[in-house]
């Protein structure tokens, strides 16, 4: 019980991780359509703002806990430009926006090596984040990987009461459901499509953030993770947040159990013949978007 336990918890960390990496790409690519390759670039920008606050900020927790909200704003800073200066011109063009920001993805990578250089680095880890939290027995929980958890279901209630309850949040659900319609009713359709990218990439900083608790960062380390984050977002259903949140976790326990007993190789290759049978059986995802749209 203690092992399947410990297992069980080992597999919602990663789903949380997998949650908070695909968090924004909801956002960008499942309610913009926006194939936006340089999202794994902007969790690394939100990795390295930890990395150059420790450098001014002595105290490592301090440090993480004001990277936070900085990482949010860096990297929401870099989407927003990126859709200003970019992809408002190609919202009719899906297979456009994957080339150009793929190009925007080697751009930024090649400027994170030129400025940090190009082997990895490590962050420090506060004190509070370095140790286990006994549960009863001989199970202990990651206090990192709690951390992690917590930050994912705020950032999910954050943007479910925001994208619910907010003028803005309501404005974005008009454009997704039917943009010309949202446009002659008066929305700024463009200033909301800024400020909804400024957001999902925002998110992808603060996933950057959680990153550094796991392990080195890197220019390419967005790379690694793009592929899951797309995963995520295509599986639960383009345009819907409860999908995601749902196929994050599933995902993320199915490796960890399948991983207990095999090796991590063979169980990401059970986890994405799983996610390709899926597709199979219900190619729109786990929810599907009811909207006004006439197409």
């Amino acid at each position: 019980m203690t092992v399947l336990v410990g297992q069980l918890f080992t597999g919602v960390s990663i789903g949380a991780v997998l949650l908070l990496i695909a968090l924004g790409l909801s956002l960008t690519f499942g309610q913009m359509g926006v194939i936006n390759m340089a999202h794994g670039e902007f969790i690394m920008a939100g990795a390295y703002t930890v990395y150059v606050l420790q450098g001014a900020i002595a105290g490592a927790g301090v440090s993480l806990l004001v990277a936070l909200p900085v990482a949010f704003l860096v990297a929401g800073a870099l989407g927003a430009a990126l859709e200003y200066l970019l992809i408002r011109r190609l919202y009719a063009r899906p297979l456009d926006t994957l080339l150009v920001t793929w190009g925007v993805s080697l751009i930024l990578q090649q400027l994170a090596r030129d400025i940090f250089g190009a082997p990895n680095v490590q962050t420090r880890a506060p004190d509070w984040l370095t140790g286990n939290v006994p549960v009863f027995g001989d199970l202990t929980l990651s206090t990192n990987r709690l951390f992690i958890l917590g930050l994912a279901i705020l950032a999910v209630a954050g943007l479910t009461l925001v994208l619910r309850l907010t003028p803005l949040g309501r404005r974005i659900r008009a454009v997704v459901q039917n943009r010309d319609l949202a446009e002659v009713s008066g929305i700024p359709t463009g200033r909301v499509d800024r400020l909804t990218f400024f957001i999902g990439s925002g998110l992808a900083g603060v996933a950057g953030v959680a990153l550094t608790l796991l392990g080195p960062i890197g220019p390419t380390m967005g790379t690694n993770l793009i592929i899951d984050a797309f995963l995520v977002v295509v599986v639960g259903g383009i345009g819907t947040l409860k999908g995601g949140v749902i196929v994050a976790f599933v995902l993320g326990t199915l490796q960890s159990l399948v991983e207990y007993t095999t090796t991590l190789s063979v169980a990401k290759v059970v986890v994405f013949v799983a996610i390709v049978g899926f597709l199979q059986w219900r190619p729109q995802g786990l929810f599907t978007l009811r909207t006004r749209s006439l197409a």
